[in-house]
């Protein structure tokens, strides 16, 4: 342990001398000198308490930081100006702010209404255009909030906030481009993609906003339990869903990540009924109108081809054995939302490229040889065949939770089984022989398709180019 130091007695009065020298408060030839050093003290206290942050301010992530700060700022800048300016008044001027016969006692409320309604029409003038009503959802891009957009006659819209991250962005220049072809194609929504209203870039953040939807079809299924839909509701929403994909297909454009939750209600209302079997509530949606969503990812003909496309439950088998895709990419991820839409869950519930094949297999039969021979993936194979192994653990897995297409049908009815048709039509290996949604849209499953739900639906006519 070290020991204390210690000073003789005449090196401690040397020190207090020092000490005390040192602490001596420093004289002042004027006035204007002792106000200087004043000055001068007070702007060093505060540059040094400039740099004082809050923790847990300092605990959020980086990219959070700006977002909060950016858009917390733009809500409170008019209010703190105002309070800037009657701090920097002097105090003779306080009276400015308020008319000469002003008194406490004598407060006009009317006037101090339209005093509100100007100080909102001025807060709008300054750039407040949208009015945030509450959150729809978060994914890695940003969020997506409900607001009120004021040059819009006070409509409530969905606003996409990008996060200020340049892939992000550049994602989002993309997806711009498509909506704004798509806009000018099919002006009235016809064919039923989400519209897009406006863009713009805030302080660095990409916002697009568009017109609000109600749920997705995956979130109104997860909310009912995974209560699948009935055959009606599937049939139209088949029918919308092969009408606004044939729509981008016709002009060369490919959406590739087609899923459930890119599926949207127009609106999800519903009826509640008591199932007495199961012992609980199951809702009905009214109106089975949905529209097409989130076009981040899509596609050009002529543009760059990612290898990897598609969320994992809903990819292609030439995408997984990287032969390259097309519009048939989509078609496949159809079938699979057609089949999860009728039994209420996933068709391939896998994360690994080759129990995903295994699956394949099991429900759909063998890959056909070509596509083995021509893929760089042989790893996935041996003389010909997958390799795989079932009596593994994963080998069981797959075995029992995989059967044959046909035998997950619900129903003998004849529109079940033609339901099924399609499906299996959709899930063909190979891309040149899958249906082409031209060809679906006249498929037997839809003849039963009733007029009031085909309404708004017109079939698309000609072949209008909007990549380009």
């Amino acid at each position: 342990m070290p020991h204390t130091r210690r000073y003789s007695s005449s090196e401690r009065d040397s020190r207090a001398r020092r000490r005390h020298r040192h602490r001596r408060t420093p004289s002042y030839s004027s006035s204007s000198d002792r106000e200087r050093d004043r000055d001068r003290r007070g702007r060093g206290h505060r540059q040094e308490g400039s740099y004082v942050r809050s923790r847990s301010y300092d605990n959020r992530s980086v990219e959070q930081r700006p977002f909060d700060r950016r858009y917390c700022e733009g809500y409170r800048r008019f209010d703190q100006s105002r309070e800037r300016d009657r701090d920097r008044e002097p105090h003779g001027a306080a009276e400015s702010y308020y008319p000469r016969d002003f008194s406490p006692n004598m407060y006009d409320y009317r006037r101090g209404r339209e005093r509100e309604r100007e100080r909102e029409e001025s807060y709008r003038r300054k750039g407040s255009r949208h009015e945030i009503v509450s959150t729809l959802g978060e994914g890695t891009f940003g969020r997506v909030m409900q607001c009120i957009d004021h040059r819009r006659g006070g409509a409530h819209v969905a606003l996409k906030i990008i996060k200020n991250v340049e892939k992000y962005k550049e994602a989002a220049r993309l997806e711009i481009n498509v909506l704004e072809k798509i806009n000018e194609k099919d002006p009235d929504n016809k064919f039923l993609c989400v519209q897009m209203y406006d863009w713009f870039d805030y302080h660095g953040h990409m916002c697009i906003s568009f017109e609000l939807l109600a749920l997705s079809t995956f979130d109104f299924l997860k909310e009912n339990n995974y209560l699948p839909y009935s055959i009606g509701q599937v049939r139209h929403m088949a029918y919308q869903i092969c009408l606004a994909v044939k729509f981008l297909h016709d002009n060369k454009l490919t959406h590739t990540d087609l899923k459930p939750e890119n599926i949207l209600f127009v609106n999800s209302d519903f009826t509640m009924s008591y199932n007495v079997e199961k012992k609980r509530e199951e809702r009905t949606v009214k109106s089975t109108a949905v529209r097409v969503v989130d076009f981040g990812s899509a596609t050009f003909d002529h543009e760059h081809h990612s290898t990897i496309v598609s969320t994992r439950h809903y990819r292609a088998p030439e995408v997984i054995l990287e032969l390259g895709w097309s519009h048939p990419c989509d078609v496949w991820s159809i079938g699979c939302i057609l089949f999860e839409y009728y039994l209420g869950f996933t068709l391939f519930q896998t994360h690994d490229n080759r129990e995903h094949l295994a699956m394949m297999e099991r429900i759909l039969g063998p890959v056909p040889s070509r596509m083995i021979r021509k893929t760089r993936k042989q790893k996935y194979f041996y003389r010909g065949r997958l390799d795989w192994d079932e009596s593994s653990s994963a080998g069981k897995y797959v075995r029992e939770n995989c059967k044959p297409l046909r035998r997950y049908l619900l129903s003998e009815a004849e529109e079940h089984h033609q339901l099924f048709d399609l499906i299996e039509s959709m899930l063909e290996y190979e891309p040149s022989k899958r249906l082409a949604l031209a060809d679906s849209l006249k498929h037997p499953f839809f003849e039963n398709l009733g007029i009031s739900e085909a309404a708004g639906t017109k079939t698309w006519e000609g072949n209008r180019d909007i990549s380009r």
